[in-house]
């Protein structure tokens, strides 16, 4: 099964991803990690992003796809894959309907989770990871059981995305909207977008899209 999880930042996409992975063996597709693991590997489209990078520039569509594709070749994920922070454009949606075909691979399904841009700030901006297992946690919804040290592995050393305050996430939910938002028309003409209530709780959550998968 190959499906894509469709969000703004905060939505709990990533979390979501992660019980995937478990539950059904799916591999997660970040186009951040597929970059940087092309780089490192040096591939032929890991050198032209890194030229690109190191210019300060933004990577092209083409690059990305080109990455995308390199992946999609490892026998890891024949499975299926969960597409996170790809596509993030209806040009990118395209170009990953003509991949997928001539891989000979099919999209089953688009999960939308659907959330409220203010809660999104809030969520956001008081979350914090830690800084040896990434697990993640919230000064708010979700504090370690003992202050001060992970719940799963017994750090006591956290940190935070410096992107992770009320400005910055604002400037990206308005950039979500005006470039991402548009592949929910997109996926809905192709009956496979499936919305579930990102606002829910976190197991509510996972129900809705236990129920939309199938």
């Amino acid at each position: 099964m190959n499906i894509i999880l469709l969000g703004p930042p905060g939505a709990g996409k990533g979390t979501q991803a992660r019980i995937l992975m478990e539950r059904r063996g799916l591999v997660q597709l970040s186009t951040g990690d597929m970059l940087r693991a092309a780089v490192t590997a040096g591939t032929d489209v890991g050198r032209k992003a890194e030229a690109v990078m190191k210019a300060g520039g933004l990577v092209s569509d083409d690059i990305v796809i080109g990455v995308v594709g390199d992946r999609l070749d490892a026998p890891d994920v024949k499975a299926g894959v969960i597409f996170d922070g790809f596509p993030r454009t209806t040009p990118q949606a395209e170009a990953l309907d003509g991949l997928l075909a001539e891989k000979g691979m099919t999209l089953d399904a688009v999960v939308n989770m659907v959330v409220d841009d203010a809660a999104m700030v809030g969520r956001i901006s008081g979350r914090y990871t830690c800084a040896n297992c990434g697990e993640g946690y919230h000064d708010v919804d979700k504090a370690p059981a003992v202050a001060g040290v992970c719940d799963k592995c017994g750090s006591t050393e956290f940190k935070r995305r410096k992107d992770d305050n009320a400005e910055t996430v604002a400037a990206r939910l308005k950039e979500y909207h005006a470039e991402t938002a548009p592949l929910i028309a997109y996926y809905k003409a192709t009956g496979k977008l499936r919305d579930v209530d990102g606002m829910a709780e976190i197991g509510e959550v996972t129900r809705q899209v236990e129920a939309a998968l199938g």
